[in-house]
């Protein structure tokens, strides 16, 4: 059985090696990225691998024909025999048992890529799926994405820059934003900011706390939970020092009530918590203990656009039993590519309220939107940054 394995430094460029090599009829089984790790990008630098084969035809998943052919004229695949699992499966057994790996993950991916000649798919619909793909968007959400754009007119007749916005608007109709913390005179608001260490916690509190006191003159309260972390204390007090708050440290259920009844004459409280492991159930039920006390009026999950997808997905479903009710996404500066983000603010995931992208306080935040949060994923624009005139509640 012919299966071809080629290698390049885009996905874009392997796939050109298989439409030269291979030619118009092949299918992709299986795609991945090389050196994914940080170590491996920084000595080896990014690589795509992509397992083709001119024998192996695997189904597609639209009405009748792939994504491409629906764009083009590409003539229909030959028809597949029902009972096509087994029969490659047998095959796959007696020549190579290595094969059935490979066949198993196209099994996963339920249809194959098929690769047509630059004459037969239009350029732009081409690489919008490599972008996708090089912008860490997981494989089966570029396809779905890619099938839905591909229904549209713009997938014929509208230029690259066309069918990126089409794409964008397709994205933001998945996401969720939740708009800045609204205050409401005369009552205090309480406000948690959970998360794993090393996220920005404490200096995101810092940046929302001096938005809210110095611009827009806010009574704003700062309580530490975090007595773990080394200087964790120290670093919040200096932050209320220069802002001018007052400033709460408790390590029990009693002091939190405490703090939170000589606070109540003010319209925010920010509370800052210890980092906490995902894995460490202990620690997060104390985490719930804690917030259960202080009743807070909402819970930001803090989270680093640096952390893979799988690692996010997984790090939200824990700390979703403590009750949180949005995301902070910090760390957008230090990030290469955000389509890990898909896997938390998809359908189904916290709605985000704010992101930020370094470490100056005030600066270095804004109000998460739609249209940011969409370009971000896609890779098509950075993230505006507001002047330091502008309120925190103007959308960047």
């Amino acid at each position: 059985m012919n299966i071809k394995t080629f290698r390049a430094k885009t996905m874009q460029q392997a796939l050109d090696l298989v439409r030269t090599e291979l030619g118009p009829e092949a299918t992709v089984l299986h795609t991945r990225e090389l050196n994914s790790g940080l170590v491996g990008r920084l000595l080896k630098g990014r690589q795509y691998e992509i397992a083709a084969s001119t024998e192996v035809r695997v189904p597609t998943r639209l009405p009748q024909t792939s994504v491409y052919e629906s764009v083009s004229s590409v003539p229909p695949p030959h028809p597949v025999e029902t009972d096509y699992r087994s029969k490659y499966r047998d095959d796959f057994r007696q020549q190579n048992d290595g094969l059935e790996e490979l066949h198993s993950l196209a099994e996963r991916l339920q249809y194959g890529t098929r690769v047509a000649s630059p004459s037969q798919v239009p350029d732009s619909l081409f690489h919008i799926y490599t972008d996708m793909i090089e912008s860490d968007i997981e494989e089966s959400v570029a396809r779905e994405l890619l099938e839905q754009l591909s229904d549209m007119p713009a997938a014929t007749s509208g230029s690259k820059a066309a069918l990126q916005a089409q794409l964008a608007r397709l994205l933001q109709a998945e996401l969720r934003v939740t708009g800045p913390i609204q205050l409401t005179p005369g009552q205090c608001r309480v406000v948690a900011l959970v998360g794993p260490t090393g996220v920005g916690k404490t200096t995101t509190i810092a940046k929302l706390a001096a938005n809210y006191r110095l611009r827009e003159n806010k009574r704003v309260g700062l309580i530490t939970v975090d007595t773990y972390r080394i200087a964790a204390v120290e670093q919040l007090r200096t932050y209320a020092d220069i802002i001018d708050l007052p400033m709460e440290v408790v390590s029990t259920p009693r002091e939190m009530r405490e703090a939170i009844a000589r606070m109540r004459d003010l319209d925010l409280i920010l509370m800052d918590t210890a980092g906490r492991s995902p894995r460490d159930e202990v620690k997060i039920q104390e985490l719930k203990s804690m917030l259960a006390e202080s009743q807070p009026d909402e819970v930001h999950l803090v989270l680093s656009s640096v952390a893979g997808a799988k690692s996010l997905a997984t790090t939200a479903e824990r700390f979703g039993t403590v009750g949180t009710t949005a995301l902070v996404v910090t760390k957008l500066d230090e990030a290469t590519c955000f389509g890990n983000l898909m896997s938390i603010t998809g359908t189904g995931g916290l709605p985000v309220s704010y992101l930020t992208d370094g470490q100056n306080v005030p600066d270095d935040i804004c109000v998460a939107s739609k249209e940011t949060l969409a370009n971000r994923i896609l890779g098509f624009s950075a993230l505006p940054q507001p002047a330091a005139s502008s309120p925190l509640y103007s959308h960047a």
